[in-house]
């Protein structure tokens, strides 16, 4: 079945290719979209990352700066605009998310509309079949996709609260139990990040055609 799917749905997309503009559901152009926004999403997933990375290094770097008693309001000023930045970048991601779930969606509904119009029954049967299993297969994707950029939410609204808790132990002389909670924002980061890369992964076989790869 796989073996028939595959080039069938391609069929649809060599068809449209050589339409060019003419294509009924002008699937050259959706196409096209939808692979710049996915190029989009992952840009702004890696310069996020960078982000996240950076600020992890000064708020790991906080504590023992204001250990060696070093101009505190500096140090605390600094960390606070870094986790700013994570907090515009994962913003910006969201952004980039909605706009790739939408093109998406346009670029799944005109598949299916032109897939209808076909008139051999087994064409479009088979086709439909392989439409459907890609497009539960890819929504499952952007579901995961907007539950890690809620995990990052989650991290900088973390992180922010250790930050506002070492001001209250500087003011204490005590660190205790302090490092437990930046080891944990440490440690969630890499899951976040493989989630993301997940979706940028998915959305390159969509666009690539290889429905064989999302059955």
């Amino acid at each position: 079945m796989r073996k028939i799917i595959a080039p069938l749905f391609a069929l649809v997309f060599a068809a449209s290719s050589c339409w060019k503009n003419k294509s009924p559901e002008d699937l050259p152009r959706l196409k096209e979209a939808f692979k710049k926004q996915v190029e989009t999403f992952e840009k702004d997933k890696i310069t996020t990352n960078e982000n996240v990375t950076k600020s992890l290094e000064s708020l790991n770097g906080l504590k023992g700066a204001l250990e060696e008693a070093k101009n505190e309001d500096k140090e605390f000023a600094k960390v606070y605009g870094n986790w700013e930045k994570v907090n515009k970048r994962v913003e910006d991601l969201n952004k980039e998310y909605e706009d790739l779930k939408s093109k998406a969606e346009g670029l799944f509904t005109a598949m299916e509309t032109q897939t209808n119009s076909l008139s051999d029954a087994k064409s479009k049967a088979d086709l439909t079949q392989a439409i459907k299993s890609a497009r539960v297969k890819y929504n499952g994707t952007l579901a995961n996709t907007a539950k890690a950029i809620g995990k990052l939410r989650v991290l900088h609204k973390d992180a922010v609260d250790v930050v506002k808790a070492l001001e209250v132990a500087v003011a204490l002389n005590s660190f205790d139990n302090i490092n437990a909670q930046l080891e944990s924002i440490e440690g969630r980061v890499d899951g976040i990040m493989e989630e993301l890369n997940v979706a940028v992964e998915e959305s390159k076989k969509l666009y690539d055609q290889r429905i064989d790869e999302l059955n």
